[in-house]
């Protein structure tokens, strides 16, 4: 009797036991590195949709072990940050306890399910002995001029109590809690992730960029895409003109530039370092200045909310456009941003912002760009339209390009613009340096102390880590909780030995967990973060899968760090994900999301208790397709639980033979390695999944079931359903685990088909078909169209004009 309550347990036990899924360093097979974006451990614990990603790479770390290469698939936890952090306060219970009796929780979760992981590499982001090393890329980072403290404008969330980086934020609220964003101006560490967008050569090694690596990597398109636009590359112009009445020059940004010569303003960020030295010499300058902070204070109030309407005020100053459009004046407008292109934008009637602008301040405007309608073009000459089309419009200036559309001329207008002096080519893009400062407790604090006399000194690397002090009061105010700890912000400077304090800020998260791949190629070094060696040998990933909520946080960071470690000479690689796939969720069964709150959450341990592990992770499996949004069903998941009682009873209660099975089932055998190999590598679990359950219905129509047959069909099941296949083996005699047997192999004469469906029409449409040999001659698939008593009903008096075959596929008869 098929029995996973007893199963499971005893292989689970083995596995641990034997260390039979530990990587081998020294192994002359070739590497494969498998790795699950790694979960942060919860008081919650894994809900159904957690086991899904989980289940896949198992999968294909289990099938290529099988085919004879070295494995690595590690786990360990993201146990730093607001998730932890949040159940704390919740729960009033210190981080420290929480988040290591919630690792306790996930790690029997998910060893019950029989994931095949290197338990010896296991790593806890919140432990001193790797955030060690995450205070060590701080440092490497900071002394390579990658790390750096300004003041700055920054996301806040009021709930959370901290700063988010722009990644962070989902449409103006934080992407944890949900709770608005405003903006405020603190001091607060930055990466210099821009520093990355484009190739470099550095002591000559080159670096691709941010940019340039996405093209070397498989991921899924849309993933690439949201990078690709998150980096925002916007390639452009960069004009240069005098300041009346003055010895300045300024410099604007434009992408569009197709209209230049419809540009009748220039606009200035109110925060833009270079106003008041614009403004010297202006009667009103103090007044100027003083609208300036009241422009900010309102854009920091309306934090991520979208400008209802744009307001602005005069500088006194024009600069002399050198186009020929005059004196053009420069205002202040809330909508410029100061570390957008040059922070200085000149405007045009081709714009809507620009437009609504000077509508509302009496600017004037001069249309150059129309669309071919007529009617449509009177309005845009009146100004009572704004036309913006750069791809499709009219141009009517300059007069080289008049009446030539603007989207096929750009390249000229470039050209006119260069060779007259006017501008010259620049790129701009929406990226901005990661900001990583956060005013939270449960974090890596950050390796920096404070001296009167020597300033900003870096901590020792011999005196890391620099440990978070266990006796804070971790409740969130708005001020880092280190502030309130007297031992740990007293400390001697390390330059002169005089009093000095520590940086009370910690680290967001996702610096713990923009390296640790790397640590889980030499997780028990205590001498460097990974021996150079080994991350080389390991790494690149091979295999990554995650959630695609990732796309422009943890991927875009684990992406900056391994260039940085690339072009400091620390390792040979520099993109650290080959292939990236994305699971679909697992909705509850109402399909909505689950949550709590909802009350659609479906507990794992449930569904382990009354069908098995093995039956969880098929239906996981053959729910749908991988990487699609499916809603979980406690009626079809008897479906797979009876397909594996199927699977026992061909070993339990049938006559086990050491004959060759038919050879229909011979062939059917073969055709299902073959689809089962193959469905996994390309992650169609489902279809290969369905056809083992076709394969499953063929041999129970055997009286005697070929032992053969039963290995082979043990040994593709096995990655599925792990337990049972480990015990099926054992059944039929083996002594050994199956974890490291040969996949089984396919013989190509077998799996090749015999016959083919020839489809017949009548003039072009479909009227019949027929099972024939493959390879059938001209006349006879011409012969067996003809005989097809629905073909002769619709030939039948009308002559046959010619005949046309398509070999294996199709015979169309031409009839009048």
């Amino acid at each position: 009797m098929y029995d996973p309550s007893k199963i499971e347990p005893k292989w689970q036990k083995f596995w641990l036991k034997k260390k039979t899924f530990a990587a081998d360093p020294k192994s002359q097979k070739p590497k494969h590195y498998v790795l699950d974006m790694f979960p942060y451990p919860s008081g919650a614990g894994l809900h159904v949709g957690h086991p899904e990603g989980y289940t896949a790479t198992d999968i294909v770390s289990r099938y290529f072990r099988m085919k004879g290469l070295n494995v690595m698939h590690p786990m360990g936890w993201d146990a730093f940050g607001l998730p932890a952090e949040n159940y704390a306060i919740k729960t009033k219970v210190h981080p420290q306890k929480t988040t290591a009796d919630s690792i306790v929780r996930f790690r029997e979760q998910i060893q019950s399910i029989g994931f095949s992981y290197d338990w010896d590499r296991e790593v806890n982001t919140s432990a001193p002995d790797y955030y060690r090393w995450t205070q060590w890329f701080f440092l490497f980072l900071y002394k390579n001029g990658l790390a750096y403290k300004r003041k700055a404008p920054v996301n806040w969330c009021e709930s959370c109590k901290t700063v988010l980086a722009n990644e962070q934020v989902v449409e103006a609220h934080c992407e944890r809690c949900g709770s608005p964003i405003t903006k405020k101006n603190l001091e607060q560490w930055f990466f210099k992730i821009s520093d990355f967008i484009e190739d470099a050569e550095h002591g000559g090694r080159k670096t691709d960029g941010l940019l340039t690596g996405l093209s070397k990597i498989d991921w899924p398109h849309g993933t690439l895409e949201a990078q690709r636009n998150w980096i925002g590359k916007s390639e452009g112009l960069i004009f240069k003109a005098p300041v009346k009445d003055t010895d300045l020059t300024i410099e604007t940004f434009s992408a569009h530039f197709e209209s230049c010569y419809a540009d009748t303003f220039v606009v200035i960020a109110p925060d833009h370092p270079f106003l008041p030295t614009l403004l010297e010499g202006i009667k009103d300058k103090e007044k100027i200045l003083k609208y300036c902070e009241t422009l900010l204070k309102k854009r920091l109030e309306r934090g991520f909310e979208e400008e209802k309407e744009s307001e602005g005020i005069f500088t006194g100053r024009y600069i002399l456009d050198p186009l020929g459009n005059g004196e053009l004046p420069i205002w202040v407008a809330s909508f410029a941003l100061a570390d957008y292109g040059t922070g200085i934008v000149k405007c045009s009637a081709h714009d809507e912002r620009d437009f609504a602008f000077a509508k509302k301040y009496g600017i004037r405007l001069k249309p150059v760009l129309f669309p071919s309608d007529p009617d449509e073009r009177k309005k845009v000459e009146k100004g009572e339209a704004c036309y913006t089309d750069m791809q499709n419009g009219i141009l009517t200036e300059p007069k080289e390009f008049n009446d030539q559309v603007a989207g096929q001329c750009r390249e000229k207008v470039i050209g006119h613009c260069e060779e007259r002096g006017y501008a010259r080519r620049a790129t701009s893009y929406k990226l901005r340096d990661w900001l990583v400062s956060r005013q939270r407790y449960w974090g890596a604090p950050i390796p920096i102390i404070y001296c009167e006399k020597c300033g900003e000194v870096p901590v020792l690397e011999k005196d890391l880590p620099v440990e978070l002090p266990g006796d804070v009061d971790f409740m969130p105010t708005g001020e880092s909780p280190l502030h309130r700890s007297k031992k740990f912000q007293n400390v001697k400077c390390p330059t002169c030995k005089a009093p000095a304090r520590r940086e009370a800020d910690t680290m967001d998260t996702f610096v713990c967990s923009s390296w640790y791949f790397f640590r889980f190629a030499d997780p028990g070094n205590e001498k460097v973060f990974a021996d150079k060696k080994l991350m080389n040998k390991w790494c690149p990933v091979d295999l990554y899968v995650g959630g695609a909520e990732h796309t422009v946080l943890h991927l875009l960071y684990a992406r900056f760090f391994t260039k940085a470690l690339h072009r400091h000479g620390y390792i040979d690689f520099d993109e650290p994900f080959l292939k990236l796939r994305h699971q679909g969720l697992i909705l509850g069964e109402d399909g909505e999301k689950m949550s709590k709150t909802r009350g659609n959450v479906v507990n794992p341990d449930d569904v382990i208790k009354r069908y098995g592990a093995d039956t969880l992770r098929i239906y996981e499996m053959f729910m749908g397709p991988f990487e699609a949004s499916k809603p979980w069903s406690t009626k079809s998941i008897e479906g797979s639980y009876r397909f594996l009682q199927k699977v026992w009873r061909l070993a339990e209660e049938n006559e086990i033979v050491d004959e060759p099975p038919s050879e229909t089932l011979n062939r059917l055998l073969h055709k299902t390695i073959k689809k089962v190999g193959e469905d996994v590598e390309r992650f169609s679990f489902n279809t290969a999944i369905s056809a083992m359950m076709i394969l499953a219905n063929e041999v129970m129509k055997e009286k005697k079931i070929s032992k053969a047959l039963m290995e082979n069909f043990t040994l593709i099941l096995a990655p599925f359903a792990p337990h049972m296949c480990e015990e099926l083996w054992a059944m039929l005699g083996h002594k050994d685990s199956l974890a490291y047997e040969p996949w089984p192999a396919f013989d190509p004469e077998l799996v090749r088909d015999t016959t083919v469906e020839l489809i017949f029409s009548v003039n072009g449409k479909v009227r019949g078909s027929k099972q024939v040999e493959v390879g059938i001659s001209e006349e006879d698939a011409v012969a067996a169209a003809l005989a097809d008593e629905a073909v002769q009903r619709h030939i039948e008096g009308k002559k046959i004009i010619k005949t046309i075959y398509v070999p294996n596929k199709l015979v169309n008869i031409v009839v009048a």
